[in-house]
């Protein structure tokens, strides 16, 4: 059966939710202290494959069934991108990098269960998970622009550095976030080892990181105006980054100032994967296709825009 373009993004659109989904599903398994619920891999434990005779292992149970459902999504999107007329290269390769980083992730979750969720471990299988969700973005960005188009420069200079700015603050604001989370109380199981930091120290690091990137946005929301082409390429997006990015901010300071509950650190959780999302969509946006024209004349246009 062939694919038609449309038909495939929907494909790869569906693989985006389902791993956004999954670092929401893994939080739960750790903020419900349910880590160790199945204290074996891939059995859950040394008796069972299957095991739902506890509430803990019942959950972590979901969680192992629902890394199946997204195994078979990133399949669907590599074979997808076989079918799809036309077959494109490019494609093909991020739908594997998508395969691989399941397995990955597949791997890492058997390690963390034989080292009882070491604080490092759990980081790692976060930001992996991130490491997915922004591909997936690319590969459903992607998808949507047309074929053979050649790729040049959407905002200026300026703009440009700003959004990779504060791309980069957002990314070290999560890192911290999880170092956060490494020396907090949400370990996945009483009795696991957490990170031996200062849980206010590194709080303060990641809230100052977090204002950084809130800052930036903002300073980029007064600069894309200023050219034609950067406000219509990253208005929409900017505006939304910044609802959720203060959005986020007042979640996290109400959460630490109130002991951590664990619904608001899974909201939390959930807000910093749609942010990120949102961060790679922003940073696409600095360069879009242009159909019906060749690769030599896209660069003489993007030249020509560089030089007004």
């Amino acid at each position: 059966m062939q694919l038609s373009p449309g038909r495939y993004r929907l494909v790869c659109a569906v693989a985006l939710g389902l791993l956004v989904a999954i670092v929401i599903t893994g939080a739960a398994v750790r903020l419900s202290g349910s880590g160790l619920g199945c204290d074996d891999w891939p059995n859950c434990n040394d008796e069972r494959l299957i095991d739902v005779s506890s509430n803990h292992a019942a959950i972590e149970q979901v969680n192992r069934l629902f890394t199946g459902l997204v195994s078979a999504a990133v399949i669907a999107a590599v074979l997808g991108s076989l079918r799809r007329v036309p077959r494109r290269r490019d494609l093909t390769v991020l739908s594997l990098g998508l395969v691989a980083g399941v397995l990955a992730q597949i791997v890492l979750g058997g390690v963390l269960v034989k080292f009882d969720l070491h604080p490092i471990l759990v980081q790692g299988h976060m930001v992996l998970s991130l490491v997915l969700v922004s591909v997936a973005v690319v590969l459903v960005q992607r998808a949507g622009e047309p074929d053979s188009a050649p790729r040049h420069a959407a905002t200026s200079p300026a703009a440009t550095r700003v959004t990779w700015l504060l791309a980069t603050l957002t990314g070290a604001a999560i890192l911290a976030g999880t170092v956060v989370t490494g020396a907090g109380p949400h370990a996945g199981d009483e009795d696991v080892e957490r990170l031996a930091v200062d849980i206010s120290a590194a709080a303060r690091i990641h809230g100052t990181l977090v204002m950084a990137a809130l800052a930036t946005a903002v300073v980029l929301a007064f600069v894309a105006p200023r050219r034609s082409e950067d406000r219509s390429a990253l208005i929409g997006a900017i505006s939304s980054w910044i609802f959720v990015g203060m959005l986020q901010a007042a979640i996290g300071y109400i959460q630490y100032f109130n002991d951590v509950p664990t619904l608001l650190v899974g909201v939390h959780v959930a807000g910093a994967t749609l942010l990120w999302a949102m961060t790679v969509r922003l940073v696409l946006a600095t360069r879009h296709t242009v159909a019906g024209i060749s690769p030599r004349r896209a660069d003489e246009r993007a030249a020509t825009e560089a030089l007004a």
